[in-house]
């Protein structure tokens, strides 16, 4: 499977958000290789978004927001849980898509170790508990998920039905206005639904 292009992520946001369900998260460490299906995402977009971390302009923290797409965003929250998010767009206009779950498929001891003793089940199934269970830290801000050479890539995988997709309003944005705070811009799959994959990823 091929990493995803940097124009794949030059699309708009929400374009980004629905077509990352399906797509592989890899992270490669010294541990070993931790990959898993993409199945829950939010899309932010730029400083119009009142729901978004660049709705006051760019800041040290916000910095890799405005990134060609293809850049990960990374940021600290509540004092101890680290959340990944995809920049996406052309340079200097902030968009970016969380990932907030996805459905493990290669580094099952790895994810073990780090979630236990959580069932298997929800290792994955919020943003910050996939953050643990791949190890994914402020360590790689700004990492280009397009550089082969990357330890963090996300790689073509499924093509996910619209039958197999809901979308909502996003979650914990209760700062934001309306009419941000009501946008659909949250997509899921869910997880029994997400279809098997080869090995060989």
């Amino acid at each position: 499977m091929e990493n995803l292009s940097r124009n794949f992520y030059l699309q708009p946001t929400q374009t980004v958000a629905r077509r990352l369900l399906g797509a592989i998260l890899v992270h490669q460490e010294p541990l070993g290789t931790t990959t898993g299906m993409i199945i829950e995402t939010e899309a932010y977009d730029g400083e119009n978004d009142l729901a978004c971390h660049a709705r006051s302009g760019k800041t040290e923290r916000n910095q890799a927001m405005y990134l060609t797409g293809g850049h990960a965003y990374i940021y600290f929250t509540y004092g101890m849980h680290w959340m990944f998010n995809v920049v996406t767009g052309p340079q200097n206009y902030p968009a970016a898509v969380l990932i907030r779950a996805v459905k493990p498929i290669h580094g099952l001891d790895i994810m073990r170790v780090r979630r236990s003793p959580i069932e298997k089940k929800h290792w994955c199934d919020g943003p910050a508990k996939l953050t643990t269970a791949f190890h994914i830290t402020n360590d790689l801000y700004g990492a280009d998920l397009c550089n082969p050479a990357s330890s963090l890539v996300i790689k073509n995988g499924a093509d996910i039905s619209d039958r197999l997709v809901r979308t909502t309003s996003r979650i914990g944005i209760g700062y934001a206005p309306e009419p941000w705070r009501s946008k659909p811009w949250r997509f899921l799959l869910a997880a029994e639904n997400a279809p098997s994959l080869p090995d060989d990823l």
